[in-house]
């Protein structure tokens, strides 16, 4: 078979599917809150109003010992003056990573409202007491996968992976307070927010908030300068 007329079908795929057609929504950069957190709210309502699916969850992207990128999705667990905040195990590669560069990006997109929002950051830690609280709020099967503790590590068969699921199942259940050690709640706090609306005639809208000020783990004396910024 001839790989480039195998390319040239996939290209044409490619290339016959409509991109950023959501329903493209009014963006009056003039009224926008003073910060990035309220915007943020107020476009993550009107995406779950317009029924996109599962807009809490997000591509985390970070950088590994050797500078080269990674990313994955993941899922936002709550905003606030701290940050955009999300859960991880500190083992695992995205664990490992902050710790050693404790700095990423987030970036929503939701296709029926044809909108993205980018952040970029500081990452830190949370308090024990956030940690724990948001492992024991979780289900005994997903309390028990995390005990695993083995995550992107080789895997040589689905049997192991129910055997070991099997046993963390037994100690969560006979042991109800059980905590993991490497469980993290961790919040990026962002310098930079990017909101980003498509538009049907391609004239995309870009409102760019940048953090100024002291106190970023705080909140604290903390302003937000605000710039258009070309497509």
């Amino acid at each position: 078979m001839d790989t480039r007329l195998v390319m040239n079908a996939f290209e044409s795929r490619l290339k016959s599917l409509k991109t950023l057609a959501g329903a493209h929504q009014t963006f009056d950069t003039d009224t926008v809150p003073a910060t990035p957190h309220a915007l943020f709210e107020q476009w993550f309502d009107a995406a779950v109003e317009a029924g996109v699916s599962e807009p809490q969850v997000m591509t985390l992207s970070t950088v590994d010992a050797d500078g080269s990128p990674d990313a994955r999705s993941v899922v936002l667990l709550n905003m606030d003056t701290k940050g955009w905040h999300f859960a991880a195990n500190a083992t695992s590669p995205k664990g490992r990573q902050l710790t050693q560069r404790p700095e990423a990006a987030m970036t929503f997109y939701w296709p029926a409202t044809a909108q993205q929002i980018r952040l970029r950051g500081k990452v830190r830690r949370l308090s024990d007491e956030a940690c724990r609280a948001d492992f024991m709020g979780r289900p005994e099967r997903s309390r028990a996968s995390i005990l695993i503790g083995r995550q992107s590590e080789v895997l040589n068969s689905q049997d192991d992976l129910r055997h070991a699921l099997h046993e963390q199942l037994a100690r969560v259940t006979a042991q109800p307070e059980l905590m993991s050690p490497h469980w993290g709640m961790y919040a990026l706090t962002p310098h930079q927010v990017e909101f980003w609306q498509s538009d049907a005639e391609r004239r995309f809208t870009r409102l760019r908030y940048v953090r100024v000020g002291t106190g970023a783990e705080t909140g604290a004396d903390v302003s937000w300068e605000r710039s258009l910024l070309w497509p």
